[in-house]
């Protein structure tokens, strides 16, 4: 009888810490900052505009750099 005493005893922990752990979880989505409908528009335009100026750059060098070897070593 001890044993299934000991197996409930540690399914309730089980329990109470996956509950402690969502009241946690909880508390801190509480203290985080939400941007606005408008904010969340801006800043993902902001990060589209400088992953296109970025894929520009990185083709620009890149046929650049193909051009130059092709230049050096010959087919």
């Amino acid at each position: 009888m001890g044993t299934v005493k000991k197996a409930e005893g540690a399914q309730g922990k089980f329990t109470k810490d996956i509950a402690e752990y969502f009241r946690g979880v909880w508390s801190e989505l509480k203290k985080v900052y939400w941007p606005s409908r408008q904010q969340l528009v801006t800043y993902t335009i902001v990060v589209f505009v400088a992953v296109v100026i970025v894929a520009v750059l990185l083709g620009l060098i890149d046929s650049g750099l193909s051009f130059i070897l092709s230049k050096i070593i010959p087919k």
